[in-house]
C-alpha cells in the first residue's frame, strides 16, 4: 500500500476502514472532512499526477469495482445479496438495486469481485466487473 509508519492505533483505525462497505466509508469521509474542514480530494492533487498516476496503475491491475447493471426479475433477492455484501440497511440496499447502473463494491480483489458477481448473477442480477 504505502511506505508511511502508523502507530498500532492508526493500524487498527486502518483495518477497521478496510472493512467498512462503500457507502460507509463515503460518509465517513464526508463526516472527516466537515468535522476538520479539510478535503480529501485536495491531498490527492497536493500528491501530483506521477504519484497518482502510478498508484492508479498498480491498483488498476488487481483491484476492480462490481457494478450492480440491473435487478432482473427477482429484485427482492437482489436486494437481499447486496445487504449481505455491503452490509447496508434495507432501504439503503433497495436504493442501491434501485439506481442501477450502481457500484456495488469498489477497489476489492478480483476473486473477491468475482465471488460477488456470482452470487448476484445467481438470483437474477446483471453485474459488471470494471
Amino acid at each position: 500500500m504505502s511506505d508511511l509508519e502508523l502507530s498500532k492505533d492508526a493500524q487498527k483505525i486502518m483495518e477497521l476502514v478496510e472493512t467498512l462497505p462503500v457507502l460507509e466509508l463515503a460518509n465517513l469521509v464526508k463526516a472527516l472532512e466537515e468535522k476538520f474542514g479539510v478535503s480529501a480530494a485536495a491531498s490527492m492533487m497536493m500528491a501530483g499526477p506521477a504519484a497518482g498516476g502510478a498508484a492508479a496503475e498498480e491498483e488498476g491491475s488487481t483491484k476492480k469495482t462490481v457494478m450492480l447493471t440491473g435487478a432482473g426479475g427477482q429484485k427482492i433477492s437482489v436486494i437481499k445479496i447486496v445487504r449481505e455484501i455491503t452490509g447496508l440497511g434495507l432501504k439503503e440496499a433497495k436504493d442501491l438495486v434501485d439506481a442501477a447502473p450502481k457500484a456495488v463494491k469498489e477497489n476489492i480483489e478480483m476473486a473477491e469481485a468475482q465471488d460477488i458477481k456470482k452470487k448476484l448473477e445467481e438470483v437474477g442480477a446483471s453485474v459488471e466487473l470494471q
